[in-house]
């Protein structure tokens, strides 16, 4: 396990589609030990709660999740995933602008920019996990929130492009004294 170097803004691969893995492939040292680095580098440096391998360089279509309690979200249950060549299967219900960050998007692998993205409060999705096996399963809340944002970050897409209010974005410093600090 080792710390991985995040991927910025205007890097090129974070714009390019990541190509599936072979589901022979995800059993190997190479794609277990990146999972154990991408998992190792989200929790250890406390970066965010969700980390697409393109954003540490690698173009292929997995994604670790690791959600924690924190000072802004104290009540959260904890929640780990690693989604390999996922695909959502169906959105469910409206979409809703919430405030959403990057770690891509700030100095030091911090989000530095946040803005409001409309994102729908439950997904199905099709995916495998870091054992191979195939699932399909419905997430709501949270975890359906940062599968839509890895799911895009594998296909290129980052969360400034579904921002529908520019008036919203602001930097992590204006974020943190003008919107965190009223959810606590």
């Amino acid at each position: 396990m080792k710390l991985l170097r995040r991927a910025q803004f205007g890097n090129p691969i974070l714009r390019e589609k990541a190509e599936a893995i072979a589901l022979g492939k995800i059993s190997s040292a190479e794609i277990q030990e990146l999972i154990a680095s991408m998992r190792h580098t989200l929790i250890k440096k406390k970066l965010g709660i969700g980390l697409a391998a393109p954003q540490v360089g690698r173009r292929v279509a997995l994604a670790v999740i690791a959600i924690r309690p924190t000072a802004l979200r104290p009540k959260i249950e904890p929640f780990d995933l690693v989604i390999i060549n996922p695909e959502i299967t169906e959105r469910i219900g409206r979409k809703k602008a919430l405030w959403e960050g990057c770690i891509s998007s700030g100095a030091g692998g911090k989000a530095g920019l946040f803005a409001q993205v409309p994102r729908y409060r439950q997904v199905k999705v099709k995916y495998y996990d870091e054992t191979g096996k195939l699932r399909h399963k419905t997430f709501k809340d949270l975890p359906a929130r940062v599968i839509q944002h890895e799911v895009d970050h594998l296909n290129g897409i980052l969360f400034v492009d579904k921002v529908k209010d520019p008036k919203t974005y602001m930097t992590y410093a204006e974020y943190k004294k003008r919107i965190s600090n009223k959810m606590v």
